[in-house]
């Protein structure tokens, strides 16, 4: 039998029609119908009452249409389930992380542990938060290492997906500095007038622009702000910073060695600043061998430097 007939039978026990399950199928009416036929022959029965308009199944029909549900579906898991015991006995762990946490964070995080935990090899996509999620949640990656919010909710945690808090971050307006060591570009105008403040944002998709736009948005909405530039990733906004295009609100950790050399300045007070939770989430299904070890060996790293514990 072919599993294509499955998916034939189906098609034309929902249309009742030869001419339209045909349609659906992509083929012509007189290869459809014998692949219908070429199915009842392998069962040795009639599926279909071709005696009135729609045809009807006949109880054998009716009995088949649950079984070819039910094989499909299982074919259809068939991929996933080899996976996952592939995956079993895997020793490469599979991350995805943010673009900026993956090389501002993960290189020493993953070094730090070395005394304690043991690694061995990791397989790790780097991308937007967005895709880094899509990813989690079609079962495609173990682990998942994003920036957050605790009152911003992402799909993960949405979702229920078990994550552990590793460190903290700090989202800061900066700006690159004039001739006379000052931010080129200021929140707050020195001469205390309205000023248009030229904005390099973050798009829809940003996992960044995602905690920004729900936790300042009030805030720059009461501002003259004028979008001067958009990008998914911190990485592209830092040098557009840097030619002094305007202002954009930058994690700490990406931009530490440009604050201390004084290549760029805070651009607005403290109030202006976002504080933000370096996060791994790992998949809800169990994990293989080598993953859960990983897993259990971080959450007592964690409680042992009094991070928060897992959730």
């Amino acid at each position: 039998m072919n599993i294509s007939w499955l998916e034939d039978f189906l098609a034309l026990a929902s249309t009742q029609n030869f001419s339209r399950a045909a349609d659906l199928r992509h083929m012509t009416q007189p290869a459809f119908g014998r692949r219908i036929r070429a199915l009842e022959e392998w069962l040795g029965t009639s599926l279909f009452d071709r005696s009135s308009q729609p045809i009807t199944l006949t109880e054998t029909g009716e009995w088949f249409r649950k079984v070819a549900q039910n094989l499909l579906t299982q074919v259809a898991r068939l991929p996933v389930e080899a996976r996952a015991i592939e995956e079993s006995w895997s020793t490469t762990l599979q991350f995805a992380a943010t673009h900026t946490l993956s090389f501002s964070f993960m290189p020493n995080w993953l070094r730090s542990l070395e005394p304690r935990v043991s690694v061995g090899a990791i397989q790790c996509v780097s991308d937007m938060l967005q895709r880094c999620e899509g990813l989690m949640l079609q079962g495609k990656v173990q682990f998942v290492l994003c920036h957050t919010h605790p009152h911003v909710k992402g799909q993960l945690e949405v979702a229920g997906y078990p994550s552990i808090q590793l460190g903290n971050d700090i989202l800061v307006p900066v700006s690159s500095v004039d001739e006379r060591g000052q931010p080129l570009h200021h929140l707050t105008a020195k001469n205390a007038q309205p000023h248009v403040i030229q904005l390099l944002d973050y798009s829809a998709e940003s996992g960044i622009g995602r905690i920004l736009h729900q936790t300042l948005r009030p805030s720059l909405d009461r501002l003259s702000v004028h979008t001067v530039f958009t990008a998914h990733l911190a990485s592209v906004l830092r040098p557009m910073v840097l030619s002094g295009r305007g202002i954009a609100w930058l994690p700490q950790t990406l931009i530490n060695d440009d604050l201390e050399a004084g290549r760029l300045m805070l651009a607005g007070p403290e109030e202006w600043q976002i504080p933000l939770q370096v996060r791994l989430y790992r998949d809800r299904s169990t994990l293989g061998k080598t993953a859960e070890m990983f897993w259990e060996a971080i959450a007592k790293v964690v409680v042992s430097q009094g991070t928060n514990a897992a959730t």
